[in-house]
């Protein structure tokens, strides 16, 4: 005896064959909230990991007017603020000095040549359980 399949048994399979044959995945591509829920802490390395790759999630992420300075002894403004894109652990160390410190609410990274009067630091603060850059220092003599 045959059994005869109803549309939606025919529409789900369909659906999975796709899936198999073609890597087709509908979810692969949805944008990640990371949304911290009442009470949670946001992980700080997914956290800096898209605050390092999407300059406008690091821009909402940033406390203006940040404490410290640009290169030319400047207020950090949004006009002026020029957008981090590495990642401290990722900065070339053959050529850097660089030295970073985690605790429980913070997050200090520093960057320099040495004997050549250019360093940065940064500092990123756990504020009401979400991330945010607070302290930027550039010099460059």
């Amino acid at each position: 005896m045959i059994k005869i399949l109803t549309i939606n048994q025919i529409g789900l399979i369909l659906i999975v064959v796709l899936i198999s044959f073609t890597g087709c995945n509908p979810f692969r591509n949805r944008p990640v909230n990371i949304e911290v829920s009442k009470g949670s802490i946001e992980d700080f390395d997914f956290f800096y990991d898209r605050f390092v790759k999407d300059s406008l999630f690091q821009m909402s992420r940033l406390k203006f007017p940040l404490k410290g300075c640009n290169e030319d002894g400047n207020e950090w403004t949004k006009e002026n603020w020029i957008t981090i894109k590495t990642k401290i652990f990722d900065v070339d160390t053959t050529l850097y000095k660089v030295f970073y410190q985690r605790d429980k609410n913070s997050f200090i990274e520093k960057v320099w040549i040495e004997d050549s009067g250019f360093s940065s630091e940064q500092k990123f603060d756990l504020i009401n359980n979400k991330w945010f850059l607070v302290f930027a220092f550039e010099l460059n003599n």
